[in-house]
């Protein structure tokens, strides 16, 4: 159907996170997870080719409600610029972002947020029960996550930006909605093509 592109990056976005929590020895560390006010995943983007390290992707994103400890339905992010590092050759990459406390969830919904200028954006920490490497790790707003070729690590994200899918959000939720309205105001509901998305955030998330 018409959002059947939408559909797939939901499907991809749920089984990213399922393997990546998956991985015993290199994973988001506990402590990460419990902090997370926020989650982006972007499935398969592909870094540019030569060195020129642009990349583009398109992905989901999803909030923490504390006060019922249950996630927003998500919004659908474009990811664009910035350099991850000298590649010889365009590849894939699964991205993970997390978000670390409720002022980077402000700012990631905001319709266009630039890493590095509007939010503070660090490496990760890999390692399930890693203490985290610093306290910048944790005062960072956004801790973001790479994987390629299933080895996964921390990446940089400076000079991106993250964009509103607004084509998307009508597609799947009847209107152009922007990223707060979904995922602060609940506005477009839960519609069934969003549920897979759901399901991952519950199994890895959501404390018992």
């Amino acid at each position: 159907g018409q959002s059947s592109a939408e559909a797939d990056r939901v499907v991809e976005a749920a089984r990213v996170l399922d393997e990546i929590m998956g991985a015993p020895d290199k994973a988001i560390p506990t402590k990460v997870i419990d902090k997370a006010e926020g989650i982006a995943v972007f499935p398969s983007t592909i870094k540019g080719g030569l060195g020129v390290g642009a990349h583009r992707g398109k992905g989901v994103f999803s909030v923490r409600n504390r006060k019922t400890n249950t996630w927003s339905a998500p919004a659908f992010l474009t990811l664009t610029g910035g350099s991850v590092g000298a590649q010889i050759g365009a590849q894939a990459v699964d991205l993970v972002l997390i978000v670390m406390n409720t002022r980077g969830a402000e700012k990631l919904s905001n319709n266009t947020v630039k890493f590095g200028g509007d939010a503070s954006v660090a490496a990760g920490p890999v390692g399930r029960d890693v203490e985290a490497s610093t306290d910048a790790t944790f005062r960072a707003e956004i801790l973001s996550y790479s994987r390629t070729r299933g080895l996964f690590a921390g990446v940089t994200l400076k000079g991106s930006a993250i964009r509103v899918d607004r084509d998307a959000h009508e597609r799947v939720y009847g209107t152009a909605f922007s990223t707060r309205q979904i995922v602060s105001e609940g506005k477009g509901g839960t519609p069934s093509l969003v549920a897979p998305w759901s399901a991952a955030l519950a199994r890895h998330f959501v404390a018992p």
